[in-house]
């Protein structure tokens, strides 16, 4: 009995204290409520932080800073690109035999010519780099070539056709084929052997075949000027179409 007495005035005692440390058992209660009020109070203002305005503001200076960079980018990008040669016509080589069609925007040209009955065109593609390691600090040209699709026709119809790459200093054929009018969507049209299977005396009149209409070293040498330049000339037009997209 004087133990159990003595053990519920201790916990008496602990729960008096307890009740004093905080106030009143209704202050306790209001305590706690007031904490859980500034709890939610503070979630409210989490979300209330930073309005849709803001976001918005904060947004909007986001894609301009991201736009001034691009605009400072391309600016550069015009001002160290390699310029055109306005005047590169008159690096055509005398006698050559070919009429050029350049269309602004366009990356191929043709060239187009007349011969006894023949109707000779050149397709002419931008030059592809083929730099190595070793060859980086040549010149551009020296490491390009310049793909061609010769078409050679006459009245019949009938087309020789020639792919060809360009070096500075050689022409390579890579395909050769004999169309017809008639099977010129016929993809199953026997098409001949592949270049390289050809004999050596018959590939080597193609070539002079060729070379006689025109598809020579000269011709070659200023093509690689020519279709240079235009990718030159092409680059910075594109350069200048994307910073006026940029700036409206």
């Amino acid at each position: 009995m004087a133990v159990n007495y003595l053990l519920r005035r201790a916990s008496s005692t602990v729960l008096s204290l307890s009740i004093r440390a905080v106030g009143s058992p209704r202050t306790y209660h209001r305590a706690i409520s007031t904490v859980l009020t500034k709890d939610s109070f503070c979630s409210q203002l989490n979300h209330q932080t930073f309005p849709p305005s803001v976001r918005y503001s904060t947004a909007v200076a986001e894609k301009r800073r991201a736009e001034e960079k691009l605009l400072r980018v391309i600016e550069s990008e015009i001002e160290c690109a390699n310029k055109p040669n306005a005047n590169i016509l008159e690096n055509k080589p005398e006698g050559f035999p070919f009429k050029i069609e350049d269309n602004a925007g366009e990356r191929t040209i043709f060239l187009r010519r007349e011969y006894g009955d023949e109707i000779i065109k050149v397709e002419v593609d931008l030059p592809i780099l083929s730099i190595s390691e070793e060859e980086e600090k040549k010149d551009e040209e020296e490491g390009s070539t310049v793909p061609l699709v010769v078409s050679i026709s006459k009245g019949s119809g009938a087309c020789l056709e020639f792919g060809i790459t360009a070096y500075l200093e050689e022409i390579v054929i890579d395909s050769f084929s004999i169309k017809q009018s008639q099977d010129s969507a016929d993809e199953l049209a026997y098409g001949g052997p592949d270049f390289d299977d050809l004999d050596d005396k018959l590939r080597e009149a193609l070539r002079e075949y060729l070379e006689v209409r025109g598809i020579n070293c000269t011709t070659v040498k200023f093509l690689h000027q020519y279709m240079t330049n235009k990718d030159a000339k092409e680059y910075l037009v594109w350069l200048n179409n994307l910073k006026k997209y940029v700036e409206e």
